[in-house]
């Protein structure tokens, strides 16, 4: 399954970086505190989950204003209305029209927050592992040493997150996740997007949601404790509360089989068979390796006794194999599949 990535300005002028993968009705998903298109394309678990998402739907994911490959970040303060402003340039861009929308972790009170104020725009809500008062996720104390870490030593930061949010990964995946934080967003740019997903209230609008609505969320959940999932769920009209396995926060992490069944039942779309993960060759596997260690072409020729084109054209095919668009993202696929960098 291929991702198509586009841009659009929003109606504030920041420039959001979208993608697309898929085919069907649009299936608008609306990320958690900081997102990658392509670093998240590369990661194998989570790549997995979004193809498992887009097959029978449109899948429109966007990085938000400052994150990924969206603009950078403006000075004003990380407000919803500048979430909103970015999901409405994106809805505007592909024409979604009416749609069903998901939104995790922070995200969830944005797409909830969405579907309250335009209650005619959306088919179907599902909300996982979020909260709807960000003041009780946590207690102030936790959340201000959290803000605190992030803006004086982000790398220290990024590595305590990885465990937190992902404490059922793989090596691979943490390493790659960690890294991925770093790449996303500025330390500067997080702390203020982590700010605003501890100072959210959606309370009022949960009542005016008409949609059906699923919300799930994992019974350890280290991040988001269930009791602001079942809020969540108590405020929203019929809204169906589940419960799931597990206790990372990342929806791909873990036990994901359970999330992926109750999100397509709930879409109204049959039960997926597990896809095959495209392998590489034994030779490109080490093109890879040489590639997450910032080798260049040549550098990798001389390594492995072939020409600079040889080198270059066994890049492509990599590139073109996995569906990616750089170099950073043969790095990240490796690392998250359990090479070692």
């Amino acid at each position: 399954m291929g991702q198509r990535i586009a841009t659009t300005v929003s109606p504030a002028g920041a420039t959001i970086a979208y993608a697309t993968a898929g085919s069907g009705p649009p299936l608008v998903y609306v990320s958690g505190w900081l997102s990658h298109l392509d670093l998240s394309w590369a990661l194998p678990a989570e790549r997995a989950f979004y193809e498992a998402l887009a097959d029978g739907r449109r899948l429109i994911r966007y990085d938000k204003p400052g994150c990924g490959l969206s603009g950078r970040a403006t000075p004003e303060p990380y407000t919803m209305d500048r979430e909103l402003d970015a999901l409405r340039a994106v809805l505007a861009a592909t024409g979604a029209g009416r749609f069903d929308l998901m939104g995790v972790s922070s995200g969830a009170a944005v797409a909830a927050s969405w579907a309250g104020r335009h209650p005619e725009t959306v088919s179907r809500l599902v909300l996982y592992g979020g909260w709807p008062h960000g003041p009780a996720v946590a207690a102030p104390e936790i959340q201000r040493h959290v803000l605190g870490l992030v803006r004086q030593h982000w790398g220290l930061a990024s590595d305590l997150l990885a465990d937190l949010f992902a404490p059922d990964a793989d090596a691979g995946t943490r390493a790659a996740f960690t890294r991925y934080q770093r790449e996303s967003a500025s330390a500067e740019t997080a702390c203020a997007m982590l700010l605003m997903a501890y100072g959210t209230d959606v309370l009022d609008l949960l009542g005016r949601i008409a949609a059906p609505t699923l919300v799930v969320h994992r019974e350890r959940d280290r991040a988001a404790p269930i009791a602001q999932g079942r809020r969540l769920a108590d405020g929203i009209p019929r809204a169906r509360f589940v419960a799931i396995p597990g206790r990372s926060h990342l929806p791909y992490v873990g036990e994901v089989e359970p999330l992926v069944r109750e999100i397509r039942r709930f879409l109204g779309l049959p039960v997926r068979r597990r896809g095959v993960a495209p392998a590489l060759t034994a030779r490109q596997r080490e093109v890879a390796a040489l590639v997450a260690r910032g080798c260049t072409n040549r550098e990798i020729g001389e390594r492995l006794g072939i020409a600079e084109r040889s080198a270059e054209a066994h890049v492509e095919r990599i590139r073109l194999r996995l569906d990616f668009r750089s170099r950073a993202q043969i790095a990240a696929w490796y690392v998250a599949a359990g090479g070692v960098n």
